[in-house]
């Protein structure tokens, strides 16, 4: 190897260490970000994402990446024990409204692991999760088909992704789509802290006759990082108490069914 070969590995290297500072930092990073702030061209751009992404550190997304563990492993640790009771009702009061014969979408998180717990209780139900630990909880049924994408699993909460996740959740349909998020805003928006997650879940609500969202209420007034919708966009909501007036005042208006 010579001098150049070793004068480009490390600038390869340095290069890869800025860019996961970066989307540390915000999030994400687009194809063209890269190649401005780097001042590389599209397919060097891609192949860093690329070999960052085998490395587990990254996950792809058209037009960009993301990074692959956006919520810290103590805090979703934490999220196991914090309400666990009050997920375990949200989770039975959702699956009260999944028809026997389904064919559902289900999310990943602590909450849409209680639905599915919950969901035990139906019978022939096709489901696609993004979640392992959703999967594993469904396969308990004997009458339940399952369906996962394949992708690099996340460590923190057992999703599974990869740049095509929403392209595979696009070739179904649903009869409901059950989601969960990390925060409500004042304005009615809901949205989430990871840009993959919000792609997956975005398609399947595109792709769902109904959607339930389903959700505690320390969510309620908590701002998100990645917008995924309104609350106009959802026909029911499951929580454990309702929200302030104005929010209240929003669901009504919209006419979304309120569950506690």
């Amino acid at each position: 190897m010579d001098d150049r070969d070793i004068s480009d590995g490390d600038k390869k290297t340095r290069r890869q260490a800025q860019l996961l500072s970066h989307l540390e930092k915000n999030h994400y990073i687009s194809i063209e970000e890269i190649t401005g702030l780097f001042g590389v061209t599209t397919q060097t751009a891609r192949r860093d994402i690329m070999a960052l992404e085998q490395e587990g550190k990254v996950r792809r997304l058209h037009g960009g990446a993301t990074i692959a563990t956006p919520v810290d492993p103590n805090i979703y640790r934490q999220r196991r024990i914090d309400n666990a009771e009050v997920k375990e009702r949200i989770g039975q009061l959702t699956a009260e409204l999944v028809a026997d014969g389904a064919a559902v979408f289900l999310d990943t998180g602590t909450t849409c692991e209680a639905v599915a717990r919950g969901l035990l209780k139906r019978r022939d139900l096709r489901v696609v999760t993004y979640s392992l630990r959703v999967a594993t909880t469904l396969s308990e049924s004997s009458s339940f088909a399952v369906a996962v994408p394949g992708g690099f699993v996340r460590q923190v909460d057992a999703g599974v992704f990869r740049e095509e996740t929403a392209d595979y959740i696009r070739k179904f349909k649903f009869d409901v789509a059950i989601i969960s998020v990390s925060g409500i805003d004042q304005d009615g928006d809901i949205g989430d802290d990871d840009h993959a997650e919000v792609a997956a879940v975005s398609a399947a609500m595109r792709q769902a006759e109904r959607v339930i969202l389903a959700v505690d209420s320390s969510k309620f007034g908590r701002r998100a990082l990645v917008r995924l919708a309104s609350l106009a966009d959802i026909d029911a909501l499951v929580t454990n108490e309702l929200p302030e007036e104005r929010l209240v005042s929003l669901l009504r208006e919209h006419g979304v069914s309120i569950h506690c």
